[in-house]
């Protein structure tokens, strides 16, 4: 079995930073890659950016230049950066992590539970 799960985020102000973490547990033999998605309040889940185990990260348009995504394959842990806030950043941010479990022929995608990201001054 594996387990994701997420922390970090919170409120922050416009302009400011904050950063989400996500570690995952259990029955992992490789990690092929991380990532994140969110789901602003009234809007539907979208990507946000993922990191591959070779590091190559992909980032969503609207999130260009302002998050940065990083892992430790050590701790099997994705981060998210995000920078100079925006109040379209309120949501609810979840890791996304496809891993093959041991004695298993092809990987899976395994979610978090969410951290919720709002920006208010």
């Amino acid at each position: 079995q594996v387990h994701i799960v997420e922390s970090g985020g919170g409120v922050g102000q416009p302009g400011g930073s904050l950063s989400l973490s996500c570690t995952a547990s259990g029955s992992i033999y490789k990690i092929h890659s991380q990532g994140w998605y969110r789901r602003a309040p009234g809007k539907e889940r979208e990507w946000v950016a993922t990191i591959r185990s070779d590091t190559v990260t992909n980032y969503a348009d609207s999130v260009k230049g302002r998050f940065t995504i990083s892992i430790d394959q050590r701790q099997n842990s994705v981060y998210l950066e995000i920078a100079n806030l925006q109040p379209e950043d309120t949501a609810s941010y979840y890791c996304n992590s496809l891993i093959r479990p041991p004695s298993t022929p092809n990987p899976r995608a395994y979610w978090g539970q969410g951290t919720q990201v709002l920006v208010s001054s």
